[in-house]
């Protein structure tokens, strides 16, 4: 396993961490079995993996108590954990994105308590409210890490503008926004801001929500609960040409004996400004494979080749 240090901090992460939602997020994923979510957890752990990545919504709370219940097996200098925050489920029947101080403070607090810790690395302000001024949700984060509760501060789900207004006085350390071979769209413009401003970018969905993983088939079809039906890639046309995209893709991963899921995260981390990537899974096989993919090395004739397949289509 290779490992990198995080902008503006002395977080040193594995650059395979583990994401958590489908650890307890059973608002996310139908028929979870939180047995082998704490098996996920433990088995990428004790292999190497540091970085873990939940947050406060995932199972309203379940995943960080899940990943909370492992985490007290190691020791503190042994795993960096980040956590996000900013949807207020005070009310389980009416779930708003809340950016207020107040309620950062609180959702902070409680995730502490949660995941049993007396800090965490990394805390994300998962999604903007567009109505809190980032100068005052940042700034309480900022206290927040000043007191010690918070290591560093990282953003999610923003647009250019709103990341250069939350990143006014530097406080942001880390951004976490979408990113795939399937959908490039950060390249535009938040992955280059990131680069020119000492930010590490940490690509989630990096597997395109399974579609990466190889297993999907023109006659695929998802749980009618299931959030990716929101998800363009999922939809339709579109559907299909993604899945012959994805053929192509494993032409390449099976020259290079490797999987399509470990091609991909080493895309990822070949790209300039992505410090790490946090696949998720269900089972603890997903990330013994995953954690392969931080040995691939990719040559330019590599990218290049994926570059036109990507371009291609």
């Amino acid at each position: 396993m290779n490992y990198t240090t995080l902008k503006k901090t002395d977080l040193k992460v594995s650059e395979i961490g583990l994401g958590t939602n489908a650890v307890g997020g059973h608002n996310l994923f139908q028929n979870l079995n939180e047995a082998d979510g704490i098996d996920l957890v433990r088995a990428a752990l004790n292999n190497g993996v540091n970085f873990i990545d939940t947050a406060d919504i995932y199972g309203l709370g379940r995943s960080e108590e899940l990943v909370g219940e492992v985490l007290k097996e190691f020791k503190r200098e042994d795993f960096v954990v980040a956590t996000k925050g900013a949807q207020n489920f005070t009310n389980l029947d009416d779930v708003k994105t809340d950016n207020r101080p107040e309620y950062l403070r609180d959702a902070v607090e409680k995730s502490l308590k949660r995941l049993q810790l007396d800090y965490v690395d990394l805390y994300y302000l998962h999604f903007p409210d567009n109505e809190t001024p980032f100068a005052e949700s940042i700034g309480e984060l900022a206290r927040l890490k000043e007191e010690g509760k918070i290591r560093a501060i990282g953003i999610s789900n923003v647009s250019l503008d709103q990341l250069k207004e939350a990143n006014a006085h530097g406080d942001i350390s880390v951004l976490q926004s979408p990113y795939n071979m399937l959908d490039r769209s950060a390249e535009a413009d938040l992955l280059p801001y990131c680069v020119g401003n000492n930010i590490s970018f940490i690509p989630y969905g990096p597997l395109a929500f399974g579609l990466l993983g190889g297993g999907f088939t023109k006659d695929s079809k998802l749980d009618s609960q299931d959030w990716r039906n929101s998800v363009p890639l999922f939809e339709g046309e579109q559907f299909q040409r993604t899945l012959e995209i994805v053929e192509k893709l494993k032409e390449v991963a099976i020259q290079k004996e490797t999987s399509l899921p470990n091609l991909a995260l080493a895309w990822l981390l070949a790209q300039e400004g992505v410090d790490a990537v946090i696949p998720g899974g269900k089972k603890k096989e997903r990330i013994l494979e995953n954690i392969q993919a931080s040995d691939i090395i990719l040559s330019k004739e590599d990218l290049n080749r994926i570059h036109d397949i990507l371009n291609k289509n």
